[in-house]
């Protein structure tokens, strides 16, 4: 069942690490009830809306989303019919996709459909139920995302070569590895995960070599196992050395593949602050 009332904002801690995995601004947030293509019923999510990209969190206490989805060239946003009392239903129409959205209540639905039409669109919805108080917050998020965009265009201009694919994430711009990223040996990743499980089982560290890297996992079964995959360094790309290998455009990609390929049973292992990591006696350098 959805919940009566509405959601309180996540803890400090939460967004602080949420904010270690992505830079993108948050601008909304709450319980969206989600379909993809590959979905076969609605899950529930704790949703974030940063820039123009909807991270799905399994629970509003979770550090690390399960999925994400860019809606950055959303084609339309359409409202569908309910039979449900106090239900919104809405489709999003992509390129690619089409993605079914239900809230837990017809105002948090005029409000998700407000911010995701504002951020889209670039402009504020004039139709609508909206209080001016959230009229106020949508215009107020609509001169931030410009604002963004202008700063993601500059930085991307700043790339000498041309003909490159745009940036996938601002965050690619500002934090050049993921968070998950630790100066650690094999050894060293080893006791970090068996030292401190809830902290996360995924830790990215450098390779045998300068030019490569390897990520190490800690699965839980009976028997707790550790395991390590190489993931070398191919001109622009990364290969996951597996049965059959994986290329992808950038180590966050990485990081995103190992948590959907095990549908959230991967987390990416973060501490709070490194300074808390050399407490451990962990001689840790974090590039972030």
């Amino acid at each position: 069942m959805m919940a009566k009332k509405p959601p309180k904002p996540a803890p400090r801690r939460i967004f602080q690490e949420r904010s270690k995995i992505t830079a993108l601004p948050l601008y909304f947030e709450g319980f969206l009830l989600v379909k993809r293509s590959e979905y076969q019923d609605y899950k529930h999510y704790w949703t974030e809306l940063r820039g123009t990209t909807l991270f799905f969190y399994t629970d509003k206490k979770s550090t690390t989303y399960v999925d994400k989805l860019d809606i950055i060239d959303l084609t339309c946003l359409t409202d569908q019919n309910s039979t449900e009392k106090n239900c919104a239903k809405f489709t999003l129409v992509l390129p690619k996709e089409e993605v079914q959205l239900k809230t837990e209540n017809t105002e948090s639905g005029e409000e998700w459909r407000g911010f995701i039409l504002t951020i889209t669109e670039l402009s504020v919805p004039l139709h609508g139920s909206l209080l001016p108080g959230q009229v106020i917050r949508l215009h107020e998020v609509l001169e931030r995302e410009k604002k963004r965009r202008i700063e993601t265009e500059r930085t991307s201009s700043s790339f000498p070569e041309k003909g490159k694919e745009p940036i996938e994430d601002y965050v690619d711009v500002l934090n050049p590895m993921p968070a998950c990223f630790y100066t650690v040996s094999r050894k060293e990743a080893t006791e970090m995960l068996e030292t401190s499980p809830s902290l996360g089982n995924m830790i990215l560290r450098p390779g045998s070599d300068s030019r490569n890297y390897s990520i190490t996992i800690r699965q839980e079964t009976a028997l707790p196992r550790i395991k390590h995959y190489k993931v070398l360094s191919v001109g622009k790309n990364y290969t996951i050395e597996l049965e059959k290998p994986v290329t992808l455009p950038n180590l966050f990609s990485v990081i995103d593949y190992f948590v959907k390929e095990t549908r959230g049973n991967l987390r990416p292992f973060i501490y709070s602050t490194d300074e808390t990591l050399e407490m451990k006696g962990f001689p840790v350098t974090s590039l972030k």
